[in-house]
């Protein structure tokens, strides 16, 4: 199945959060507003509750019914020890007690049921017999709920063929006395239809609102994605062009910006950079290892053509230089080739003291004498024989460039194996130590082939010593000449 674009996704997604996060919101302040409501309603039913209580004190038992606070449209009685209504507002006028006619509220408690095994009965009986006043009361608390139904006109009414809704009111129960000392419950409600009309309308208000909302999160993220995604696109549309031009030079526009996609385009734009070099690398490997190879295969060509023609004119000695000449270079290319293939050197432990006593005993045919000012003792990882071939190319430039004598040294320094080769030769300027590293590069004192090589030597050797974590670099001695210095991390135990 195809994955939508990141912007759709973005979309969506924060469509999706705010979604939740106002209907959590939503939520919360129903119930918040509902409970303020609530209580407002309960500490209004009180209030009434107490003032008639506060009342009573000036009237006598039989005066009740002319007091005031039970002449309002709020449902409100006053009952004596034996339940008696004494006095009653006109929505619960010739009804018997409310606590009587209520039935319970269900609560959280007792499985959901919210009332007592013992309530019950009342409550059965008061459905049966409290008519259709069908009050509801919360008889395990002080405040109650009581439900009246009332008509189309807002009255409340009792005909249950003229029940057309129903209206909460909050109920508070106050003790008090009269005049002449009888002990009453005064019972005030305090409609709740404010409460109900108010979260009604919030309700409605946010269901209204809510996709319209959701419509302008959805759209403004979607925007807001396009623009941000923009600059993306222009480096993906200039790599398309890249790599169907393969013109490595290009580069991908760099957002005036300080963000990620900035510096995507900045780090693409760097990689170009280097794949560029690369190749132009790579480039420049194969033109000069095709002129290096040219001419020692031409000049073997030639021979072998001679000496068919006329074979006493052939100079085996020359053939057999060039062949050699014609093997080293093609050794050399392969090693590179490795190289820069990522080959890893081969985990060992070499000790660079009885590899410097192994070479030097081995070249005694060079034109100048080696001679072994120092052997530390020590060992470092790597590839004995990358190791070797370094040491050997080291010491084939010295010979090539020396004019006396050759010197070699290994010293521990730090954490670290010191291996220096130096020579007493012209030694190499200063501008020209980093160069004599690149391949295929001569200075002008060794530009003939026959005496020179081919300018792959120090390129190899520093190659190798940075594969191994290494160091090679090329100082001019105070005596003058050129030493060349490997440092190499000892091996751990």
């Amino acid at each position: 199945m195809r994955r939508a674009s990141v912007r759709v996704r973005a979309a969506l997604g924060a469509t999706l959060v705010v979604a939740l996060a106002l209907v959590a919101a939503g939520f919360f302040v129903v119930a918040t507003l509902r409970d303020g409501l609530a209580d407002t309603a309960r500490l209004n039913a009180e209030n009434a509750a107490r003032g008639t209580a506060a009342r009573l004190a000036d009237v006598s038992r039989t005066e009740v019914r002319q007091l005031d606070g039970l002449d309002g449209d709020d449902p409100a009685q006053v009952v004596d020890a034996n339940g008696k209504v004494l006095g009653a507002s006109d929505p619960v006028q010739g009804r018997g007690p409310m606590a009587d006619f209520a039935r319970p509220e269900r609560s959280d408690d007792d499985t959901g049921t919210g009332k007592d095994p013992e309530d019950s009965d009342s409550e059965d009986a008061d459905d049966g017999d409290s008519g259709s006043g069908g009050a509801e009361v919360d008889a395990d608390s002080e405040n109650k709920i009581l439900t009246f139904p009332v008509d189309d006109d807002g009255e409340v009414t009792y005909d249950k063929e003229d029940i057309v809704r129903s209206q909460e009111f909050d109920v508070a129960a106050v003790q008090g006395r009269t005049r002449d000392g009888t002990p009453v419950t005064v019972y005030s409600g305090a409609s709740l239809g404010a409460q109900q009309e108010a979260v009604s309308t919030v309700t409605r208000s946010m269901l209204f609102g809510l996709p319209v909302l959701l419509l302008v999160v959805a759209g403004v993220t979607w925007l807001v994605t396009r623009r941000a995604l923009r600059p993306v696109e222009g480096i993906r549309q200039e790599m398309s062009a890249i790599t169907a031009s393969t013109d490595l030079s290009r580069r991908v526009p760099e957002p005036d910006a300080r963000d990620e996609v900035a510096r995507l385009a900045r780090t693409t734009n760097e990689t170009l950079a280097a794949l560029e070099m690369s190749v132009d690398r790579q480039r420049r490997f194969v033109a000069d290892a095709s002129h290096e190879l040219r001419s020692p295969i031409a000049s073997l060509r030639t021979q072998l053509e001679v000496a068919a023609a006329h074979p006493e004119l052939l100079d085996l000695d020359e053939a057999v230089e060039d062949t050699v000449r014609l093997q080293t270079l093609a050794a050399d290319l392969l090693l590179l080739a490795r190289l820069d293939a990522g080959e890893r050197p081969a985990e060992g432990r070499v000790a660079l003291d009885a590899l410097v006593r192994e070479h030097v005993a081995q070249r005694v045919a060079d034109p100048h004498p080696v001679r072994v000012e120092a052997l530390d003792g020590g060992e470092v990882r790597g590839s004995a024989g990358q190791l070797s071939r370094v040491l050997a190319n080291l010491l084939d430039n010295a010979q090539r460039h020396g004019r006396s004598g050759v010197s070699v040294a290994v010293r521990r320094e730090g954490d670290e194996l010191a291996l220096s080769v130096s020579d007493d030769g012209e030694g190499v300027p200063e501008e020209e130590r980093e160069r004599i590293f690149e391949r295929f590069v001569r200075l002008d004192a060794a530009r003939s082939r026959d005496e020179g090589g081919a300018g792959l030597g120090l390129a190899i050797a520093r190659d190798v010593a940075e594969r191994h974590g290494g160091t090679l670099r090329v100082a001019g001695p105070s005596r003058g000449g050129a030493t060349f210095v490997l440092r190499l991390p000892l091996a751990g135990d």
